[in-house]
């Protein structure tokens, strides 16, 4: 299979397949001629890529999953710890965005939002720095 079929086949874009193949993710074989051919087992590796993606893996992890799925003397524990790890994760990202969302909704609701110029949203974001740089 050539590249543009593998790209419609496991929904990725070319671009991204031959980064995957750059870094070791997938490792289609090289004709005579120099193009990649892909074999079945390539897009099914793809698609496993895409959706660790889509789950917010990150390369690093995917490569470890890759490893575990391809392992089958492996133990589900080891994958169930790294997909724990990356939960706890999304857990403390949600819980900081809910914290920015409560901000945020606070000074909408201070601001008047009508012609004067008074305005607590930007005198917040005037205020003192924390942490962050000026």
């Amino acid at each position: 299979m050539k590249i543009g079929d593998v790209a419609q086949a496991s929904g990725l874009s070319a671009k991204t397949i031959r980064y995957y193949e750059d870094i070791g993710l997938v490792r289609p074989v090289r004709g005579e001629n120099g193009y990649r051919a892909f074999v079945e087992t390539d897009v099914h590796k793809l698609r496993f890529l895409a959706r660790a993606r889509s789950l917010g893996f990150s390369i690093r992890e995917c490569r470890t999953l890759l490893s575990l799925y391809e392992d089958r003397e492996r133990a589900s524990a080891d994958v169930k710890a790294l997909a724990e790890a990356h939960l706890r994760r999304i857990d403390r990202k949600i819980a900081e965005m809910e914290g920015l969302r409560g901000t945020l909704a606070t000074l909408v609701e201070r601001c008047h939002g009508d012609a004067r110029p008074d305005c607590p949203i930007l005198d917040d974001l005037a205020g003192p720095a924390s942490g962050g740089e000026r």
